[in-house]
């Protein structure tokens, strides 16, 4: 049974990204050969990247045109793209679902080993976070303050407590969090 882990880098004042969708080039101060080495070793122990829809036309414009490690395995792993206005996946080994989500996701978690990674998608995260599906949270705390921007889970919901399993701190002031979901 693979595990759902939740990644993004947040800033300082809890956004993922920044005023408008897709704002993420603050991303950039906190990339180095720490996080990327990290991030290679996370899409190593991937089955599967999850999105939603914004998030996955962000991320298939950026890696269909990527080069290097990073690019090879964010392109040749296997995805799923939650959403009801994507007509065809163009993202190489993209699964289209557009049923209800929670459900889905158990049926992934059923199918899929060792690891399911959400990047970012805000709204889908906070989805399934609010059903208990996460397994981890993994956060790279970015020492910058946006001003505004997209919480990654939004507001209004139920209180979930987290109990820490790393904190990791980088050479470039960014630390790496991982937070196990506590049971309600």
């Amino acid at each position: 049974m693979g595990r759902l882990i939740q990644w993004n880098l947040i800033s300082l004042d809890g956004y993922f990204e920044g005023a408008k969708s897709w704002d993420v080039e603050w991303f950039h101060s906190a990339w180095n050969k720490e996080l990327e080495q990290f991030s290679l070793e996370q899409l190593r122990s991937a089955g599967m990247l999850i999105f939603g829809r914004v998030t996955y036309e962000g991320m298939a414009a950026y890696w269909q045109t990527a080069e290097g490690a990073t690019a090879e395995l964010m392109n040749g792993l296997p995805k799923a793209v939650f959403a009801r206005s994507v007509k065809m996946p163009l993202w190489a080994n993209t699964r289209l679902i557009s049923d209800d989500p929670a459900a889905a996701v158990r049926r992934l978690k059923q199918e899929t080993a060792p690891n399911l990674f959400v990047f970012g998608s805000g709204k889908l995260a906070a989805a399934l976070l609010e059903q208990g599906l996460f397994d981890e949270v993994r956060l790279a705390l970015v020492p910058v303050v946006l001003g505004r921007g997209s919480t990654l889970f939004g507001r209004d919901l139920s209180r979930t407590g987290m109990k820490l399993l790393e904190a990791r701190p980088l050479s470039n002031g960014c630390v790496i969090l991982r937070y196990e979901p506590l049971e309600r």
